[in-house]
């Protein structure tokens, strides 16, 4: 009970942008476009988390990253066709909309709020000489196997090398857990494909194979948000490494 509770706090800010997307998708919005205000409900919401104290700046500087981060990987998938964003809107930048960053960046808060409520301690985390390369790769595969080659498969087998002996420990009710770090990858990666089916469902953005009608997000989009929540952890753990280095 507690560690489901603890979680769903941790998702206060994916849930927020759930509902935006339910609610905007099945009323009009006066004088607005759809995702105009979906960005300005964004916008809002990141503003009271940190104002309420639900969010640190720390986490706020990290959530702006990713958003950054992010935010590159739309306009670049967009260009390549992987996805659309057929809807108008002021808020939009090469046919990307600017609340789509903030989709990435809710993973990043979720992150945040689960390492900080569930007091998460990692157990044989590797040399930072292997994760940061690894993150790197990771992320530019997402980019060069448009005209490379797609190296995701690679990848994996250097994580779960690199990864092997790492286990993510936290607290439920003053009792430690632990799981492997590679298995808590994975669960939240398929966990944010379920989201993506959500989301594409509410018209958040569009496959190319849902241009006539929805159609359920192929499968194997899991192994691509299996990897980029390995960036994205990779991130958080580096920056928590360094503060606690430094206090």
């Amino acid at each position: 009970m507690e560690f489901g509770y603890q979680q769903a706090m941790s998702c206060i800010f994916p849930v927020a942008i759930f509902a935006t997307l339910a609610v905007s998708n099945v009323i009009d919005i006066p004088l607005l476009y759809r995702y105009d205000f979906i960005l300005i409900i964004c916008l809002i919401v990141q503003f009271l988390m940190f104002r309420t104290g639900m969010e640190t700046m720390d986490e706020l500087k990290v959530i702006a990253v990713f958003h950054v981060i992010g935010l590159a990987l739309e306009i670049y998938k967009v260009h390549m066709g992987s996805w659309a964003y057929p809807e108008e809107a002021w808020s939009k930048i090469w046919g990307v909309p600017l609340y789509s960053g903030f989709m990435y960046a809710s993973v990043a808060s979720y992150m945040c709020q689960a390492w900080r409520r569930l007091h998460l301690n990692l157990r044989g985390w590797p040399a930072f000489m292997f994760t940061i390369p690894l993150g790197v790769c990771i992320y530019f595969n997402f980019f060069t196997h448009h005209f490379l080659f797609d190296a995701r498969w690679v990848l994996m087998a250097l994580l779960f090398v690199i990864f092997i002996r790492t286990s993510v420990e936290f607290q439920v009710n003053g009792f430690k857990r632990k799981m492997p770090l590679v298995l808590s990858f994975f669960l939240i990666g398929f966990f944010i494909w379920i989201a993506e089916n959500i989301s594409t469902l509410f018209g958040a953005w569009q496959y190319p194979n849902q241009g006539d009608a929805w159609e359920i997000v192929h499968i194997g989009k899991i192994s691509s948000w299996f990897l980029l929540v390995i960036v994205s952890f990779i991130i958080v753990a580096q920056l928590k490494h360094v503060k606690r280095s430094k206090t």
